[in-house]
């Protein structure tokens, strides 16, 4: 168990391998042997060092490693940020942050862009960044104790596990079984994009309910046989929630099973004719809202423009999808004949899964990776069931997001119906205990 006086300060890679980083300085930012300085700067490699340089292109500086030491209350922001790396609303954006910059140098000459600041302040970014912050306070409580919670376990996890991390893939003939956990970041803590958790500055802190959860619940943390729970958690589970090895490595995880998102009981899916019922239903659960303006309280912008989340469908023709295939996976599979589920958790969503072409046949699991090959971004999630139609595939889903632990907007949902933060975390992770640490 974490044993902390205050929170600890932690770093955010903000952007990675880049070329040139630019940005502007608000206030004033000192280094050790130079300061103050403020206003726009650029950062490129030459001659194995990183020079920063200012608007008028004057040398401020050159070393493999630049941090810049904010000044009271000044903050930094960086241009074209990507932010949905990889997923179907991935974009650029220019973004301000609080805390410190750090410029380090990569061996491959390339600069990593990373934040250091509190993790109090972090998660109030986290929080507006995830989910709108005119969200349920009681939601927005719940979400500020799990992100915690996650990213304390996340360094704990780091400090034990440095020399004896498992690979997160394992391919042999005929098979890529591929996951995509939290993998150790090498020169900083976490990422600031979905791969860890959303971080967008004070970028879409745009009101005090954001920072008002995270004060009310600083220092609290859910845990399970005094240890923090890895508390993971996805946009919209479909009405079940997900084991954690369906997602990730095998391995069971006591407060990460599987349970009904609603008030009712739900059975977990153990066969195709009833993960097809079940995805062509459209059950009682609390993610299950067509509640615009309930919607507009608890998505961001961005997440808004993805319809359709808790029943989806996606077609393509046969020609496109054997094109996506080569394209995603690296294998021509020839003519695409079947998709073949192997096996499913007890959302539904497939972990091992057959693709036969009249070239070869080849299994890829797990949950996202079997999403990045059949769609050019990701499928919402891969509680799917696939219906040929003459030259055509269609797709017809349930959920957005791996659906492990807590269901983002089942959560919000229940919090709008009066659930408390504390039965909100107990619902989504059984057998836990809520703590304060710090």
């Amino acid at each position: 168990m974490w044993s902390v006086k205050d929170q600890p300060k932690i770093t955010v890679g903000i952007m990675d391998r880049q070329t040139e980083v630019f940005g502007r300085l608000h206030g004033n930012f000192r280094r050790d042997e130079f300061g103050p300085v403020s206003g726009r700067f650029s950062a490129k490699t030459e001659a194995g060092t990183i020079v920063l340089t200012d608007d008028a292109n004057h040398e401020i500086c050159r070393s493999k490693s630049i941090k810049l030491i904010a000044q009271e209350e000044s903050t930094f922001s960086l241009s074209n940020v990507t932010i949905g790396t990889r997923f179907h609303w991935e974009r650029a954006e220019d973004q301000t942050f609080e805390g410190d910059l750090i410029l380090e140098l990569r061996k491959d000459r390339t600069i990593v862009a990373i934040n250091e600041i509190p993790l109090e302040d972090y998660l109030t970014s986290v929080i507006s960044s995830e989910m709108s912050s005119d969200a349920p306070m009681e939601f927005l409580k719940a979400h500020a104790i799990i992100s915690r919670s996650w990213l304390l376990a996340a360094l704990d996890r780091k400090k034990k596990t440095r020399e004896t991390s498992k690979p997160s893939e394992k391919i042999t003939d005929g098979e890529v079984i591929r996951w995509y956990d939290r993998e150790e970041h090498d020169l900083f803590d976490v990422c600031a994009d979905d791969h860890c958790q959303r971080y967008q500055g004070i970028t879409r802190i745009e009101s005090q309910q954001a920072e008002q959860a995270v004060r009310e619940t600083r220092g609290i943390v859910i845990t399970h046989q005094d240890e923090i729970c890895d508390a993971r958690y996805s946009k919209a589970c479909g009405g079940i929630t997900e084991d954690f090895d369906t997602a990730w490595d095998n391995k069971r995880v006591a407060y990460l099973r599987s349970i009904p998102d609603a008030s009712i009981p739900y059975r977990p899916i153990t066969t195709e004719e009833e993960a097809s019922v079940w995805i062509l239903s459209n059950p009682e659960a609390y993610c299950c809202t067509k509640d615009e303006r309930l919607l507009e309280k608890i998505l961001p912008d961005f997440d808004r423009e993805t319809k359709g989340f808790f029943r989806w469908r996606a077609e393509y023709s046969r020609r496109e999808l054997e094109e996506i295939l080569r394209e995603k996976s690296g294998f021509d599979v020839g003519m695409l004949r079947e998709i073949i589920p192997l096996h499913r958790g007890p959302s539904g969503r497939i972990s091992r899964l057959r693709i036969v072409g009249s070239k070869r046949s080849v299994v890829v699991g797990k949950e996202l990776e079997i999403r990045r090959w059949l769609s050019r971004s990701h499928l919402y999630s891969s509680a799917f069931i696939v219906k040929p139609e003459a030259e055509r595939f269609v797709f017809h889903g349930a959920g957005w997001g791996h659906g492990v632990g807590l269901c983002q907007i089942g959560a919000a949902v229940m919090a709008a119906r009066g659930f408390s933060a504390e039965k909100i975390l107990n619902h989504y992770f059984r057998g836990i205990e809520i703590k304060k640490i710090y």
